[in-house]
């Protein structure tokens, strides 16, 4: 089983085969993780979109969704963006089931391409709102559950699944989530 791997940092820097990107339905770049992303990835990663735009996802990327394109100038060879819900307390169930999926679809797109390392963000803990101890919880157990067996395509050939956290709070807070869940040594 691939390894679950927690690192604070900057996920722009990773050299994995697929960095996730936390987009915003346009796909044609914005603030946060999705800007970082596009200003170091540079302009062939906005022209991949803007063909995504232009053929199947005319209009943008639904949420929970999952595509990708190359990484341009990042040491990564590909980036899978997903869209992460904004949390509503008030539709809990069926936002969380959405941010689940940003992780299945994404694994699901990387091990398509090949990739044996994946790096993710915290998605949807920034400026979408989600709480981070639970967006930590949702994350680790997803990606796990695909581990496991739950999505046997999207886990088969992965070595590796990395969280890049922005921030020493965020990497505490994965780091008990990844106790809590996956016990002392995660994964």
């Amino acid at each position: 089983m691939a390894r679950i791997t927690l690192v604070e940092g900057d996920i722009t820097e990773q050299r994995v085969d697929a960095v996730v990107n936390a987009a915003n339905s346009s796909l044609l770049g914005g603030g946060g993780v999705d800007g970082a992303i596009h200003r170091r990835g540079g302009p062939e990663i906005l022209a991949e979109c803007r063909r995504l735009r232009a053929s199947h996802w005319g209009r943008g990327l639904p949420v929970g969704r999952a595509v990708a394109t190359t990484a341009g100038r990042l040491p990564a060879r590909w980036v899978v963006h997903t869209v992460g819900p904004v949390y509503l307390a008030e539709e809990y169930e069926e936002r969380a089931g959405l941010l689940a999926s940003c992780y299945r679809e994404s694994l699901r797109a990387a091990a398509e391409l090949g990739a044996r390392t994946v790096a993710f963000p915290a998605v949807s803990a920034g400026i979408f709102g989600w709480p981070p101890a639970d967006a930590a919880r949702i994350a680790l157990g997803t990606v796990a559950g695909v581990l496991d067996g739950d999505d046997a395509r999207a886990g088969a050939e992965l070595a590796e699944v990395r969280f890049v956290l922005f921030g020493a709070e965020m990497y505490r807070v994965f780091e008990r989530a990844r106790g809590e869940l996956l016990g002392p040594e995660g994964c």
